[in-house]
């Protein structure tokens, strides 16, 4: 029986998402630095924001709702 403090063995996606057509990202502004996380659209390029990030731990945060591995988000400008 597992305990109320067990480790998950592979991290659940909270956000709706389709791997196949979308590619998680964190947007960053080259005039303000201002930053957020979203999906591009592989086939058009069009970004669709979620939220604003202001620290490393939200992006981490944000990769975990999206089930993946917070080292492989790329950075786009």
């Amino acid at each position: 029986m597992f305990g109320k403090f067990s480790k998950k063995s592979s991290p659940k996606a909270l956000l709706s998402w389709d791997p196949s057509r979308e590619e998680p990202v964190v947007k960053k502004s080259i005039c303000t630095g201002e930053a957020t996380v979203g999906f591009v659209d592989r086939a058009t390029g069009k970004y669709r924001d979620v939220r604003k990030v202001t620290t490393q731990m939200e992006i981490e945060a944000f990769c975990r709702e999206a089930g993946i591995e917070p080292g492989s988000i790329k950075t786009i400008y």
